[in-house]
């Protein structure tokens, strides 16, 4: 077994997570062909056939399978020892991180900055994106930890409660003063089908009877708000980014407050062992959206 190395079964096991060689090879900062060289070494020195290609997937024989379930623990339980013997001073590696426009706006630059400090070896990827998507890039280990406007209920991710964030309808002052005195109804802005706003603001035109002229969509918080400013509609917005708008009186809440405030959560998959995601999800589970 001298040929054989971690790496090796390292390879193995993203293969059986992600399906495919590609996608192995994305998570690994390698090339398709090296990881398909790994497998051939593997297979070579067991003498076993591990995958089997089912269309675009690749699955596990028999023999891979518990390969695969004899490996992993091995392989979490080794790298889980060295990181606890450096203490995680020395660890080093790239984690994917997803988040919406919300938490990069509030809890995000914090969660960033502590460990940039504490764990110098650690690179981190962030992508901003809605909540649908990055469950969806999550649970194909496209992405690590998440960020994520819950409750996400759903099999295959582990989640922490990080907080509440209330949500006001608010418009332009110029366009709050027009609200019941003229004749045309007033345009209404929310973010796509996928997100939790698209609902809560449905749900608002329905209890307070406000006359929406249509309900057109923009997937960008920021872009959303910008346009509700220049005073081209009215929106459900995240309280936490238009407060000092509010304060100032450049936009002014139209209806009472949703009753309903938006559930954050940090995610990662259930079946995540590496050590060092489990540890920036603990980090995570300590933040709050809105301190």
């Amino acid at each position: 077994m001298s040929r054989l190395a971690i790496y090796h079964f390292e390879t193995l096991l993203w293969i059986d997570r992600l399906g495919t060689f590609r996608a192995a090879a994305e998570r690994l900062n390698t090339t398709q062909p090296a990881i398909s060289a790994r497998v051939r070494e593997i297979e070579d020195q067991l003498g076993v056939a591990l995958f089997r290609r089912e269309g675009r997937q690749m699955v596990l024989t028999a023999r891979g399978r518990d390969l695969v379930r004899e490996v992993e623990p091995l392989c979490a339980g080794f790298e889980r020892a060295l990181t606890r013997a450096s203490g995680f001073a020395g660890v080093a590696g790239v984690v994917r991180v997803g988040a919406g426009e919300i938490a990069a706006a509030s809890c995000l630059p914090g969660f960033v900055r502590d460990i940039e400090r504490d764990l110098p070896g650690v690179t981190l990827e962030v992508e901003i994106d809605l909540t649908a998507r990055m469950a969806q890039q999550l649970l194909a280990g496209r992405s690590d930890l998440a960020f994520l406007a819950g409750p996400v209920a759903g099999p295959g991710l582990r989640t922490a409660p990080i907080g509440m964030v209330a949500l006001v309808f608010a418009a332009s002052a110029a366009t709050a003063a027009t609200i019941g005195s003229a004749p045309d109804a007033v345009p209404i802005w929310a973010l796509p089908a996928s997100s939790p706003l698209h609902t809560v603001t449905h749900d608002c035109l329905a209890a307070t009877g406000i006359p929406a002229r249509s309900v057109a969509t923009c997937g960008n918080v920021r872009t959303l708000i910008d346009i509700v400013l220049a005073g081209r509609g009215a929106a459900v917005m995240p309280e936490t980014m238009v407060r000092a708008d509010l304060a100032a009186g450049t936009l002014v809440e139209i209806a009472p407050r949703p009753a309903r405030a938006l559930q954050f959560e940090a995610a990662i998959r259930d079946s995540e062992r590496d050590p060092l995601v489990l540890e920036l999800f603990r980090r995570a589970g300590r933040l709050q959206i809105d301190p």
